[in-house]
């Protein structure tokens, strides 16, 4: 009997544990009914939750204490740390990584496994064909930070791809080996390479619950997937120092030869100002880039655990 490993992480989802559990066991039934034997390994990992979630798992591992795990941290540490918890604690032969909310579907569990058992891909990821429910800015921003980031880092990564995925032992060992504090898991994953396939499908509404994810918390979650994997921003940095200081010596020579041809001094101190103002913006905007990186890499010289487990079973 194989084993798959699926890691679900949860923050606040009380509402949605069963159902997921549910709706994902009825799949492995039905793969095991076609003469299959796959067994699921589920690993909850719990992000500092403060409703019911942790009570509710405790419920469900009792219930199901051969298949259900769950991992408790003494605090919230984010998505990220909670991917890297469960992919840490999966032991199973392949390994899935999925939301509890039920918009990534678990139908989609038997296709990929044969892809991967058949067809011999390392892993086989999931693309969003349109974004129910979902603003038309978010959407926007969504593609347009997709298209930047292909644009600067060396990796590529599918536009509107999910964290959604099965993986093949050999991948998921090749992930935790990396030993980086600050983690976007997207960039993760196509940094490793293997062979891989994605599936699209039409985006599914929550099961139950609301979306935890501000904008602001997906810019920043942009901002630092494009520092976590190019230093094109440091690059742009450069350029704009450069050109501005170009453009300074340009000015500088205009009000001189200005001077000794038409003489008197020069008059216009607003524009001045705002020259002064201009280029004080253009440094501060470039030390702020750097501060971006120095700040990464403070965090990862402080080498401190990506999460901390309070209990887990």
């Amino acid at each position: 009997m194989r084993t798959i490993s699926l890691i679900v992480p949860c923050y606040n989802e009380e509402e949605s544990i069963m159902l997921f559990y549910d709706a994902v066991d009825k799949v492995f039934t039905g793969i095991n009914a076609t003469g299959d034997n796959y067994q699921p390994e589920f690993q909850f990992v719990n992000d500092g939750s403060s409703d019911k979630t942790l009570e509710i798992l405790k419920q469900l591992q009792t219930q199901h204490p051969e298949t259900v795990h769950y991992i408790s941290f003494s605090r919230n540490f984010g998505k990220e740390s909670a991917l890297a918890a469960g992919l840490d604690a999966a032991t199973g032969d392949l390994v899935a990584v999925m939301d509890v909310d039920l918009q990534d579907p678990p139908e989609l569990l038997p296709e990929m496994i044969r892809l991967i058992e058949e067809e011999n891909y390392d892993c086989v990821g999931t693309i969003q064909k349109a974004r129910r429910g979902q603003s038309r800015i978010r959407a926007f921003l969504s593609s347009r930070f997709y298209k930047v980031i292909d644009s600067m880092s060396q990796v590529n990564i599918e536009p509107n791809a999910r964290d959604y995925r099965l993986m093949t032992r050999q991948m998921v060992d090749s992930i935790t080996a990396l030993p980086e504090y600050n983690r976007f898991s997207k960039g993760i994953f196509a940094w490793v390479g293997y062979k891989t396939k994605y599936l699209t499908y039409e985006s599914q509404p929550r099961a139950a619950g609301t979306t935890h994810w501000s904008l602001s918390m997906l810019f920043n979650y942009a901002i630092d997937g494009i520092i976590d994997f190019s230093d094109a921003p440091l690059r742009l940095a450069t350029w704009v120092g450069g050109i501005s200081f170009f453009i300074s010596i340009c000015g500088l020579i205009f009000v001189v030869l200005r001077a000794l041809i038409v003489g008197g001094s020069v008059a216009g101190w607003p524009s001045i100002v705002s020259i002064i103002l201009m280029l004080g913006g253009l440094q501060l905007f470039c030390l702020g880039i750097l501060g971006e990186y120095i700040g990464k890499i403070y965090l990862e010289t402080k080498h401190r655990p990506k999460y901390i487990v309070k209990e887990k079973k």
